[in-house]
């Protein structure tokens, strides 16, 4: 466990070193106007600005308006996809009789319907919604699906030969199996809820971090975009890091999440 805890310290004192050193280069190029300061600000310049948003109620309120859309997306998107995998999951029939309308409609890029979000709900919360439901369905629905179509049938003929029903099957053998798929399929859908809620308000003009963003650009504040930019992304890596640390917790069970202790 001790040599575990090393290496985890080791990998992230790597990965400190390595963005200090990313942070240090773009500082310089800036500084010594390889590129022009004007449109990229030293990142101790935009650092500071972020410091100063987050004293501001607006800097906030943006931020709640993202999350805002990016919680009920997902949420929506999950209750949805869920039951709807499992139920096309555990019938050979619906499986083969959906499939190809889902292979229809992933690849459909989610901004691709943002006139048709306008056109029905306008530029307000509703088409962000719209659009995250969209976006973030089809990981949870896929992997829920692929979930359900991998369970090992040794396991299933075992139970069925210990006498267990098909919805006892269900309940204590397959679910328990497509349970990691779903886990990963929300954990990608919530990166893709971020990007879509952003999307939305930087196309369609919904109030959040995206619309902060391009008012900031429209008014030549270069500092506080970036500022901005760079807040969007570290909420991504949060909820990043929370899906994964939950799933962790949650299926500390699954040999994918087993810690392998070193030989002594």
């Amino acid at each position: 466990m001790g040599s575990w805890a090393a290496t985890r310290v080791r990998d992230a004192a790597y990965a400190l070193v390595t963005l200090l050193l990313v942070c240090a280069l773009v500082e310089a190029l800036s500084r010594f106007e390889v590129v022009p300061s004007d449109s990229f600000p030293p990142l101790t310049q935009t650092f500071a600005t972020l410091g100063d948003q987050l004293g501001e109620h607006e800097f906030w309120a943006n931020v709640r308006d993202t999350m805002k859309g990016w919680a009920y997306g997902l949420g929506i998107a999950t209750a949805l996809a869920v039951p709807l995998g499992i139920a096309i999951g555990a019938s050979e029939f619906a499986y083969r009789a959906v499939r190809p309308i889902v292979e229809f409609l992933r690849p459909i890029p989610s901004v691709a319907l943002i006139p048709l979000a306008v056109l029905v709900y306008g530029t307000g919360f509703s088409s962000k919604l719209f659009l995250v439901v969209f976006a973030s369905f089809w990981p949870v629905l896929i992997q829920t699906l692929y979930g359900m179509r991998d369970v090992d049938p040794v396991m299933i003929d075992t139970a069925r030969s210990y006498g267990l029903g098909r919805l006892r099957r269900l309940l204590w053998v397959t679910l328990p199996g497509a349970l990691p798929y779903v886990a990963t399929g929300l954990r990608i859908s919530s990166s893709v809820a971020l990007i879509l809620a952003v999307t939305a308000e930087l196309v369609i003009g919904a109030p959040g971090l995206g619309a902060a963003i391009t008012i900031a650009n429209s008014h030549g504040n270069m500092r506080l975009m970036y500022a901005l930019i760079i807040a969007t992304g570290i909420l991504g890596w949060l909820l990043s890091t929370l899906f994964t640390q939950g799933e962790r917790r949650v299926l500390h069970w699954h040999a994918s999440q087993r810690r392998v202790r070193p030989a002594r």
